[in-house]
């Protein structure tokens, strides 16, 4: 068995000029859980579907399980399993036809067949459901059912594409249950995109923050949040900041200082303890503050920390961004007319 289920060195991909993904190194030990979490056009997508074979590098090297993603794509494909972000399913088929259909075209023979497919309909619950058309499933469901069809043929790698993209609290907490007894007990080597923090943070063994195609951190959730050190206090004020800004800047205890629009965050030990100093400070220098609250580091504030934005914020940029080229590509229709 190879150390590595993933080799990735310098891998690239271009569109239109722009770098998708530009120049990332990482490796995946076997039977890690690795997640690649960051907003919507970090270049997660792209990543996976690059070493999934789906989208050839426009430079760089990639390995997954011991096959090269540029010479082995038959290899590469036989080796794993994707559930992509979007919905891939026959929903005209039942939940049994969809695993069946799957199962022939990897040419799993017909005993083979049926006692796999009976495997993995137990694992993800879905037995009593196996009959039912699948357009009559839940969100959840065809979740599910995408992860039992993407193990029908024993990946040694399972590719996750935001596994919980669009399902509610309580059936996203379920995902991951599966997800961890995928890792933990089968042994599967899994590589996860998403941008919601908790999911990556429970999850995870180790996790890459992505932002706009690089990589800006990569270690282990704790040890991402431990960069930051202490605790976070943030505080919403009122009033010329500038001043405040400077004094809280020469204070030592002060680990560091983001600020977010009219939002503080700051990093330091003990702050319960140091909370009505900073109010002090804020009032000494003419500034109001309206909210105060104290909380421990989270992969928000590691991302905040790296980018000097949120990843709601990236989101928020990245569909302006959509829309201005919709509008920019109507323009120039338009002006064909």
């Amino acid at each position: 068995m190879n150390e590595y289920a993933i080799k990735v060195e310098n891998l690239t991909r271009m569109f239109n000029g722009l770098a998708a993904v530009d120049h990332i190194d990482f490796t995946v030990k076997t039977g890690e859980l690795f997640g690649l979490l960051g907003p919507n056009g970090a270049g997660k997508t792209t990543t996976i579907n690059m070493l999934s074979t789906l989208l050839k590098a426009t430079s760089g090297y990639g390995e997954v399980a011991g096959h090269d993603i540029s010479k082995s794509k038959d290899d590469i494909r036989r080796s794993i399993g994707v559930v992509f972000q979007e919905p891939a399913l026959d929903i005209k088929l039942s939940g049994k036809e969809n695993l069946e259909f799957h199962a022939m075209m990897y040419g799993i023979k017909k005993e083979e067949r049926r006692e796999r497919i009976k495997e993995v309909l137990e694992l993800v619950e879905l037995t009593e459901k196996k009959d039912v058309l699948v357009e009559n499933y839940s969100g959840g469901m065809k979740r599910r059912l995408e992860i039992a069809r993407g193990l029908i043929h024993k990946p040694e790698v399972l590719f996750l594409d935001e596994p919980t993209l669009g399902l509610d609290v309580q059936t996203r907490r379920h995902i991951w249950d599966y997800i961890k007894q995928l890792n933990k007990e089968g042994g599967v080597t899994i590589i996860l995109t998403t941008h919601y923090m908790e999911e990556a943070d429970f999850l995870c063994d180790r996790i890459a923050i992505m932002d706009r195609g690089k990589f800006v951190a990569m270690d282990a959730p704790a040890r991402l949040k431990d960069i930051l050190g202490g605790d976070v206090v943030s505080m919403e004020i009122e009033g010329n900041a500038d001043a405040l800004i400077d004094r809280i800047n020469s204070l030592d205890w002060i680990k560091s200082m983001t600020r977010h629009d009219e939002t503080l965050s700051l990093t330091m030990e003990k702050g319960e303890r140091r909370i009505p100093e900073l109010i002090h400070e804020a009032k000494e220098n003419g500034v109001n503050v309206t909210c105060v609250l104290l909380r421990k580091p989270s992969l928000e504030d590691v991302f905040l920390h790296f980018t000097g934005r949120t990843i709601r914020d990236e989101e928020a940029s990245q569909s302006e961004r959509n829309l201005a080229m919709i509008r920019a590509r109507m323009g120039r229709r338009m002006g064909r007319r």
